[in-house]
C-alpha cells in the first residue's frame, strides 16, 4: 500500500517511524513541509492509496517570544488542492502533532475534527484556552465499540506516550479510542513555547479524553489517531495494528460505503465536510484572525 507522508513542522523519530509504518505493510513516501503543501492535490496524490498527516504546518515559532507562535495562513495552492483531495474522497489519517497544524485557516480544524492550540484562540466562536501536554506518560488507552480499524487491538491496551488536552469537535466526530485520567499534570503549550515556568495563569480546557475517532471529511474519511509521540509508541503493538488498520480503511470500498451512510444522515458542506452551521466565509479566506 503507497502512502504519501506529510511530515515537518515538528521534530520526530524518522527512522523509527518509517520502520513501523514498513511493519505494518505500508509503502511510505516521506515529504517535509513546505513542498508537501504544494503537493496535496489530486494530481501529485494520484499514486497513493491514502495520505497520513503527520506533520505540523503554519506556525512561527521565531515570532518574537510574547505572541510565539504567530499563525501563518496557509498558501492558496495548497487550501486549493487539499479541498480538491476532499472533493475527491481520498482518504486521510492524521497523527499526534498533526492535529496543532495550519492554525490561522479554521476549516482545517474542522476538517480533523479539532485543534491542539498553542496558544488562546477563538474556536468556534468561543474563545478557549491554550493546550496542555505531559511530556511522557503512560497512557491506559480503551477502544470503542467494534470498528475496522480496531480490529486485532486489545479492548483495553497501555502505550507510552505524550498525552494532550486539546479541542474536540465531538458533534462530528465518532469516538474509537478514549484514555483514563493521567497521573500528573498537564503543562501549557503555551508557557513551553515562551519559556515560562509559572503555571499559575493557564486554566486547563476540560479533559476530553477522546484520543481517537472517524469523521467525514467532505468525501474523504479521516481518522485521527492522538498517540504516536515516538519510538515507545511506534514500537507498541497495538498502535502499530491502529495505524496500519486506520490507513487500510480510508482507503476501502468499506470506507466509501461508510461515508455514504453517514452523509445521509446528515447536512455536510459538499467540498469541506463541515457541518452547515460553520461560517463558510472564515473558512474561505484564510487570515489567522482567529488568534489572540
Amino acid at each position: 500500500m503507497r502512502v504519501f507522508v506529510a511530515t515537518g513542522g515538528h521534530a520526530f523519530a524518522r527512522d523509527a517511524f518509517e520502520e513501523m509504518l514498513r511493519a505494518v505493510g505500508i509503502v511510505p513516501t516521506f515529504v517535509d513541509q513546505p513542498a508537501a503543501a504544494m503537493l496535496m492535490n489530486p494530481d501529485a496524490m494520484r499514486g497513493y492509496d491514502a495520505l497520513l498527516l503527520y506533520d505540523m504546518p503554519g506556525l512561527d515559532f521565531a515570532s518574537p517570544v510574547e505572541s510565539r507562535p504567530e499563525p501563518v495562513a496557509p498558501p492558496p495552492e495548497f487550501v486549493n488542492g487539499f479541498r480538491a483531495l476532499l472533493d475527491e474522497g481520498k482518504g486521510i489519517v492524521a497523527l499526534h502533532h498533526a492535529i496543532a497544524g495550519w492554525p490561522g485557516w479554521p476549516a482545517y480544524a474542522e476538517t480533523l475534527g479539532g485543534a491542539f492550540l498553542y496558544r488562546p484562540a477563538i474556536v468556534r466562536g468561543v474563545q478557549r484556552p491554550g493546550s496542555g501536554y505531559v511530556p511522557q506518560a503512560r497512557l491506559a488507552v480503551i477502544t470503542a465499540p467494534p470498528h475496522p480499524v480496531l480490529e486485532g487491538v486489545p479492548q483495553r491496551f497501555e502505550i507510552e506516550d505524550e498525552p494532550y488536552l486539546f479541542e474536540v469537535f465531538d458533534d462530528v466526530v465518532e469516538p474509537l479510542l478514549r484514555r483514563d485520567p493521567i497521573a500528573g499534570s498537564f503543562r501549557s503549550a503555551c508557557h513551553a513555547v515562551r519559556s515560562i515556568d509559572d503555571e499559575r495563569d493557564w486554566v486547563p480546557p476540560t479533559d476530553c479524553r477522546v484520543i481517537g475517532w472517524v469523521k467525514a471529511a467532505g468525501n474523504s474519511p479521516l481518522v485521527y489517531l492522538q498517540p504516536g509521540d515516538g519510538p515507545a509508541a511506534f514500537a507498541n503493538p497495538a498502535y502499530r495494528t491502529l495505524v496500519g488498520n486506520a490507513l487500510r480503511w480510508v482507503a476501502s470500498p468499506a470506507a466509501r460505503a461508510w461515508l455514504d451512510e453517514r452523509r445521509h444522515g446528515r447536512d455536510h458542506h459538499p467540498s469541506t465536510g463541515m457541518a452547515s452551521s460553520i461560517d463558510h466565509s472564515a473558512a474561505a479566506a484564510p487570515t489567522g484572525a482567529e488568534y489572540d
